[in-house]
């Protein structure tokens, strides 16, 4: 059967082999362990130290606390361990939680911290007291269902959020046990799937619509991958069929199965864990039912649907118009992908959540082929939508992610434009936490002869290939700078290949080998390297980083006649602080022949690279009262700006922002 598959699956153009024998059976490429690799200067260093040092101990004390909401008090409040009180809090707080223990877990895997263990442990045991003996834990649930005279019991009402609790759970059970090797939450996690396997094991319609946000799928399976258990697979496969009793859906990518599906609409965050899901399924099984989808959804999104800076979810409430012949049937859609190429700016929603649930889908796409493409998009993701979610303090965020922000607004906006320590969805803070804990892992991979070399930055990686241990650095100022240099630490006397990824938007990469030229890197593409490799070989990849005046399809209506700048894989955009007294961002427009020049600020947003050049401003009439008027030809002036990464906007206090300009 697995030989069949292969060879639909060659047929369909993907390469299958696997890199090595305890891998997923169809995963072209496979992860290396958070205790493998670090990073050790640099961008990403820097973030991650802010997460190990700010982000991690602050989200503890908010978590733990009860100022804005309940976290842990709740697990105390259903475990008997507190008495007074209530459970209090979205009934999807367990799982936003369960991801902050995640986090928390990952940044063990470089600390080694032991009072961090010890305050991990005193909460896992608090969740295992308050979870039944039949393994079912949902404190929103159990404590209602407590209640005198209360209705609520286990899966009565999809909007309990019980199963999206649950995955959330396998996954940080998962990732603290592969890095502590400690089981005390993986058995948690064991007790709630056996209950979720029995209570599932005939499916229904109204089982089926549990489905609504589903991190169980990569639960179940990070599940089944730390412990074998087969049972845990065929739940995965349980789960992806299920999708297909479910009768008129449509905000969660339900309103016909899954295997026809060629585009991506629905709830942006529901849809990019499914997607994620089904391509982790597919790490397993194989399945080409599987594939298909998630190559055209793949293709619709990152062609018509996605935001310069990965962002993806234009709308935050829409509707599914073609999704119902009759118009009194159309169905509202939250937080979602709109049509293709409808990318609105200002109301752009793109939630943090949807743009990491991006990045997790593009990763699980590349273990599955080793195409350069899916990491092109993560980088993406984690330099401007994903970074943009959070302040440079580490302990204030957004939920949204606008690429343009004026005063005023044009209408009232529901999420603020300003990062808050805290919001009524507190789902993203916690899902940068474990990004961010988790990112060095997504920087290297292997395969059975070859190290794969992702994203660049400082970093170490020690692993073992062939039953080989190798060892090697990476020195680079990237993002900043295009040069990178990878030294070799350590290897054993057999070939194997080192494979850099150039990006797509690196034209004319060049690579030396110990001081000597190697063929130019073409570019979207792994540039490979095979030799029997030395302790002291180094290889230098330049990626030049030239600036570029980006422009979007004409049919996105709102960016007709506009220009962003990019420079490397950092998206730039405008920000009041950096225009002349008196212009608004209204009144900027972007020369044709703009010459934009690259200078590193160390002094300015915690050091960042910003593009300094003239554009052309003028000061406006106020539009106040007025929706037309006649044309009124203003003379421009020419002013010298900077623009600034866009993940770092809104660092200096409320202000006006653009992603893109009017070009004259």
């Amino acid at each position: 059967m697995k030989r069949f598959l292969l060879l639909i699956l060659m047929a369909m153009g993907v390469q299958v082999f696997a890199c090595e024998p305890t891998a997923s059976p169809f995963a072209r490429v496979c992860a290396v362990g958070l205790d493998g690799v670090r990073w050790t200067d640099g961008f990403f260093y820097n973030r991650f130290d802010l997460c190990r040092t700010q982000m991690v101990p602050s989200m503890m004390r908010l978590m733990t606390g009860t100022n804005y909401t309940q976290f842990l008090r709740n697990f105390e409040l259903v475990a008997g361990i507190e008495k007074d009180g209530r459970v209090r809090g979205a009934s999807f707080n367990d799982g936003d939680f369960y991801k902050f223990l995640e986090g928390a877990s990952a940044t063990l895997a470089v600390t080694n911290d032991l009072a961090l263990q010890k305050t991990l442990d005193d909460i896992i045991a608090v969740i295992a007291q308050a979870q039944r003996t039949n393994g079912y834990i949902d404190t929103w649930v159990q404590w209602h269902q407590a209640e005198t005279n209360s209705k609520v019991a286990p899966f009565s009402d999809r909007n309990n959020w019980e199963v999206y609790n649950i995955g959330q759970l396998l996954t940080a059970a998962s990732v603290h046990y592969r890095v502590t090797g400690k089981t005390n939450f993986l058995n948690i996690a064991r007790k709630a799937a056996d209950y979720i396997d029995n209570f599932f094991e005939k499916p229904t319609p109204e089982l089926a619509l549990h489905d609504m946000c589903p991190s169980h799928y990569m639960g179940i399976l990070d599940l089944y991958r730390v412990t074998g258990e087969p049972r845990y697979l065929e739940l995965g496969k349980k789960f992806m069929a299920m999708r297909g009793l479910v009768k008129d859906g449509s905000d969660n990518q339900d309103r016909i199965p899954f295997t026809k599906q060629d585009e991506a609409e629905g709830h942006a965050v529901r849809a990019n864990y499914l997607y994620a899901g089904a391509a982790d399924l597919f790490l397993e099984t194989g399945d080409p039912s599987l594939w298909k989808p998630l190559a055209q959804i793949w293709t619709n999104v990152v062609t018509e649907k996605m935001y310069l800076t990965g962002g993806c979810g234009a709308l935050y409430d829409g509707a599914a118009p073609d999704g119902a012949k009759e118009q009194k049937n159309i169905t509202r859609i939250h937080q979602a992908y709109g049509r293709n190429f409808q990318l609105p700016n200002t109301t752009a929603h793109n939630e943090t959540c949807a743009n990491i649930g991006n990045a997790l889908w593009n990763w699980r796409m590349f273990l599955a082929t080793g195409a350069a493409k899916f990491m092109d998009v993560v980088e993406l993701e984690f330099y401007n939508a994903v970074l943009s979610g959070m302040a440079l303090d580490g302990t204030n965020f957004f939920y949204t992610n606008p690429l343009r922000v004026t005063d005023p607004l044009p209408t009232e906006l529901r999420w603020s434009r300003t990062r808050v320590p805290f919001v009524s969805s507190f789902c993203c803070p916690p899902n940068l936490v474990r990004t961010i804990a988790e990112s060095a892992g997504y920087a290297y991979a292997k395969s059975s002869d070859a190290i794969w070399v992702n994203l660049y930055g400082g970093s170490s990686l020690d692993a073992e290939l062939g039953g080989e241990k190798i060892k090697l650095v990476q020195e680079t100022e990237y993002p900043w700078n295009g040069k990178i240099r990878i030294k070799i630490l350590e290897c054993g006397k057999t070939e194997f290949t080192l494979k850099l990824r150039i990006p797509g938007w690196a034209n004319g990469a060049t690579v030396r080998v110990n001081n000597r030229p190697a063929e130019s890197a073409i570019s979207e593409s792994y540039f490979e390297i095979r030799r029997a490799w030395q302790a002291g070989d180094f290889v230098e990849l330049d990626l030049p980083m030239p600036v570029r005046l980006m422009e979007a399809n004409p049919l996105v209506e709102e960016t007709l006649n506009q220009v962003a700048v990019q420079r490397g894989p950092v998206v730039y955009c405008l920000e009041s602080p950096d225009l002349p007294s008196g212009v608004k961002i209204s009144g900027v427009m972007m020369p044709a022949a703009v010459k934009l020049t690259a200078r590193y600020d160390q002094r300015l947003l915690d050091g960042v690279v910003v593009l300094e050049g003239n554009v052309l401003t003028r000061t406006e009439e106020s539009w106040t009262g007025k929706l037309y008027r006649n044309y009124q030809p203003e003379t421009f002036q020419t002013n010298r700006v900077k623009f600034i990464p866009y993940s770092v906007w809104q660092n200096r206090g409320p202000s006006e922002m653009s992603v893109w300009l009017p070009r004259n």
